[in-house]
């Protein structure tokens, strides 16, 4: 049976994920691919580490034994980060390698480079394990709903923050807590910045919103705000509302141009997106022709990713037999404006700390009023003998407007402190 050689950039979580996998499907690729698929070469910073069940002649410490094996036809990278990650798999593109990869970083930065170099050397360059995981997501987009005009895709594709606030809700813990809970089960990284602050979710996003609206839409172009100052107090009200707190990752294309964000959002219980609970991550999409469509499943962990990525795998290996690589590259054919995210509507809940005298929300509602603010809803509760908790919810208004409202309203004698901003998911 013919034979198709793999090159392995990377043995940490993911690539042993990879590894394991291949080998486990190998009784089954001659059926599946029509050829064996034997990893040859892979790369490793310390080659003198022993790994259990990896022969060591396998290993190397040079990614140019890869590149220029004229036998290795497609290259796994997991290695991560941005370079060297670059600079291999813009050479074993060049050297005619078809290459498969998990990096989000890379893809949501330098994917046109990438994904042009694919094309001029007419070579596949895969990516579905680079959002969310073990769901296929980028597959869909680029080819099962190809025959739509997506305007909106909606996503919670970040597995740690989905925890943390699940903890929150469900078992009424502060912030702190169900992130010392996360890192303890291995779900939150010792220095979690990149899942806390949205950081993650905002890079998947832009890879989302280029495939779905066929223009490039980078990282920087993604509003993110993280969920560190979500409390208690604002899970709480979620619930009285119905709803619950999720990291949203949203991206809609408008006639005004792209909206893209991250951000904590209340979205109604009723939502389907409302009921992914602990690590698992979900993307909502809408199309002309699909209507709403949603994926769900496990969006990270090593046999998850190591799913999307084989499966990457096995496409190529069948574009090889048929000498087909190279017949999906970037679709950004379009050059669609990003719109700033101040010109972006939203809805919002605001928990304030004010004075108990009166005349407080008569003066709020004046400033609200002269930055084309409507209010939808007050609650007032928790009220002392000096201060009281004051809730107001918004209809749609435009992010600027909203920012101009606030910092007038911190100015204002009776109003003590703006505790809560957040803004509500009310659909297309």
């Amino acid at each position: 049976m013919e034979k198709i050689k793999i090159g392995l950039l990377g043995l940490g979580t993911v690539g042993m994920g990879v590894y394991k996998l291949i080998q486990r499907r190998a009784d089954v690729m001659e059926k599946t691919v029509g050829a064996e698929l034997e990893i040859r070469k892979i790369l490793v910073h310390n080659i003198n580490k022993k790994r259990e069940g990896i022969d060591a002649s396998f290993l190397t410490d040079d990614w140019h034994q890869i590149v220029e094996d004229e036998d290795i036809q497609i290259v796994i990278e997991v290695m991560g980060g941005m370079e060297p990650a670059k600079t291999i798999i813009m050479e074993a593109l060049k050297a005619g390698k078809n290459v498969v990869s998990a990096n989000k970083d890379l893809i949501a930065q330098e994917g046109r480079d990438l994904l042009d170099t694919a094309h001029e050397n007419k070579r596949d360059f895969l990516f579905e394990a680079a959002v969310a995981g073990g769901i296929p997501i980028i597959r869909p987009l680029k080819q099962c709903l190809a025959g739509n005009d997506i305007t909106d895709v909606i996503g919670i594709v970040n597995g740690t923050t989905n925890y943390i606030l699940t903890k929150m809700s469900e078992d009424g813990m502060e912030f702190a807590d169900a992130l010392k809970k996360a890192q303890e089960l291995g779900y939150a990284e010792a220095d979690p910045t990149a899942d806390v602050e949205g950081l993650d979710a905002a890079r998947k996003v832009a890879i989302m919103a280029s495939i779905a609206f066929h223009s490039r839409v980078v990282p920087s172009d993604v509003y993110t705000q993280g969920i560190t100052k979500i409390t208690a107090r604002d899970i709480a009200y979620a619930k009285e509302f119905d709803s619950v707190i999720k990291l949203l990752g949203v991206a809609g294309n408008t006639e005004e141009g792209i909206e893209a964000g991250v951000c904590p959002m209340m979205i109604h219980k009723d939502h389907p997106l409302a009921s992914v609970r602990e690590s698992f991550n979900a993307v909502f999409v809408h199309g002309d022709a699909v209507d709403d469509a949603m994926f769900y499943g496990r969006g990270a962990g090593e046999m998850p990713t190591a799913s999307a990525v084989v499966g990457d795998v096995i496409d190529v290996a069948r574009d090889l037999k048929y000498g087909c690589t190279g017949r999906i590259s970037c679709t950004c054919y379009k050059e669609l404006p990003v719109k700033k995210w101040g010109d972006v509507k939203n809805k919002f809940f605001i928990r304030m700390q004010v004075k108990n005298q009166p005349g407080v929300l008569a003066s709020a509602a004046q400033v609200f009023g002269r930055y084309k603010v409507s209010i939808a809803r007050v609650v007032q509760e928790h009220t002392e003998p000096e201060m009281a908790e004051l809730v107001i919810v918004t209809e749609k208004v435009k992010e600027k407007y909203m920012e101009n409202a606030l910092d007038e309203l911190k100015s204002l004698p009776p109003i003590c402190e703006i505790s809560s901003v957040i803004r509500e998911y009310s659909g297309t």
